[in-house]
């Protein structure tokens, strides 16, 4: 398994940035993750790493070096992550939960499968052309795919996320059949809110990835102004051409067993086994009585 990996993460104009991202490999899978946590709500760099650490954590636990089942692994991470995020506000008496939105890629024996929740998007362009994209869970994505006027609605607010006391949605797309030279890009709607999808897919037609990852960076930095969001950007390019050797990471050499990430380990818990509906449930209602007493203190 061969490919070339670039990212990237800007801060715009807000007080800090609450965006994660990072990517995991064994000899034949790799996992690609990126995250951001949502303001308005506290601690969101919080949650974007507490899911980050959840994915790779699993990830180390299932490729051995490949993941059985893709899918079942994608759905019992972001259940895993969502979880975490829930039980580390419980056990911190937080008043309003940490929130996130998520979108993740394995990629292993040529295939593609992703996993997305909120407004994270992920990009697959093959041959110069957007081959797919994630679609937003916003309410201005629905209308927009129904297609009613969007015009007056905030593109900020999203019906699901991971963290919020509600159980989350999210989509899972996949396999496609990866060809040499597709580029996939995993980026935070800092990119995507002032760069179009034809300019972000011409770009990375176009020019190497260590080129044209920071130059949408800067766009949308530049498109944003003094208020601009955070910009986070991780891309890949699949089964790299022997010329580009700059970004290239090669699996091949790596033995049975080893695994390598650039995701901060350390809080998520692998061996977590109890994250049915109503072990979040119980995490919840863990919250409301910390609420509970906090009020009750105060009075």
């Amino acid at each position: 398994m061969k490919f070339s990996v670039y990212q990237i993460s800007r801060q715009g104009g807000r007080e800090r940035n609450e965006d994660r991202m990072g990517y995991a490999y064994t000899r034949e899978s790799g996992l690609f993750v990126l995250a951001d946590g949502m303001g308005g709500h506290p601690e969101g760099a919080m949650a974007a790493q507490l899911a980050l650490q959840t994915f790779s954590a699993y990830f180390q636990k299932a490729a051995n070096p490949t993941v059985r089942e893709v899918p079942e692994f994608l759905s019992s991470a972001v259940m895993a992550a969502h979880h975490q995020i829930i039980r580390y506000a419980a056990e911190k008496g937080m008043l309003d939960t940490p929130r996130t939105t998520l979108v993740a890629a394995v990629m292993e024996r040529g295939n593609m499968h992703w996993v997305h929740c909120g407004d994270s998007r992920l990009y697959l362009v093959r041959n110069g052309e957007l081959l797919t994209r994630t679609r937003d869970h916003s309410y201005m994505e629905q209308q927009a795919h129904l297609g009613k006027a969007t015009q007056h609605i905030n593109r900020n607010i999203l019906f699901t996320c991971l963290g919020s006391p509600a159980k989350p949605v999210f989509d899972l797309s996949g396999p496609v059949q990866l060809q040499q030279g597709d580029r996939v890009l995993l980026c935070s709607d800092g990119l995507w809110g002032t760069v179009k999808d034809f300019e972000i897919a011409a770009e990375l037609a176009h020019n190497p990835l260590e080129q044209a990852v920071p130059e949408l960076v800067e766009m949308a930095l530049k498109r944003g102004g003094p208020r601009c969001d955070n910009v986070t950007v991780l891309a890949m390019e699949w089964e790299t051409a022997d010329e580009f050797q700059t970004t290239r990471v090669s699996t091949e050499d790596i033995e049975e067993g080893v695994f390598a990430s650039t995701i901060q380990s350390g809080v998520a818990d692998p061996t977590i086994e109890d994250l049915d509906d109503e072990a979040i449930e119980k995490s919840i209602a863990e919250i409301n009585e910390a609420i509970r007493r906090t009020a009750e203190k105060n009075s």
